[in-house]
């Protein structure tokens, strides 16, 4: 448990670098290259070690077992890069991870609720709650506001 909680932290680490990257790559060559080039880039690194040198080989013919809609995330890597490069620009990185960081707790608040996409259904306690309206107020007092 402990470190699944430290991978998560330093995924979120490698996010806050990646958006930073991703957005300032963004205003040299321009959002739609840069989403096509981090994503090319992704499928290279992770091809490499996957293919070339064998590692966790899983059975690419099993595809048609899984469920379609488990494939959307494939589909849902190019939103995600185009968003995160676009918004870090505009909004600056600490205002705009917080707003990611609030959609994605929201949404993954709502998947485990109701167990959706294959996953295990933990309930949304008051507690839950209590964290998801104090995350939320938390990023309204983090984010840049006129005034």
């Amino acid at each position: 448990m402990i470190l699944a909680g430290i991978a998560a932290a330093l995924s979120g680490v490698a996010m806050a670098i990646q958006g930073s990257l991703n957005g300032a790559l963004s205003k040299v060559i321009g959002v739609w290259t840069t989403t096509f080039l981090v994503l090319l880039i992704g499928v290279t690194g992770v091809g490499i070690p996957r293919f070339a040198l064998g590692l966790e080989p899983g059975s690419l013919g099993k595809l048609g077992a899984a469920p379609w809609y488990l494939y959307l995330g494939g589909l849902l890597s190019g939103p995600i890069v185009f968003g995160v490069a676009s918004s870090i620009p505009r909004l600056g990185v600490a205002p705009a991870t917080t707003a990611i960081i609030v959609g994605q707790v929201l949404t993954a608040t709502l998947i485990d609720h109701f167990g959706l996409l294959g996953l295990n259904r933990i309930p949304l306690s008051w507690m839950k709650g209590l964290g998801l309206v104090l995350l939320a107020s938390g990023a309204w007092l983090l984010l840049d506001r006129p005034g």
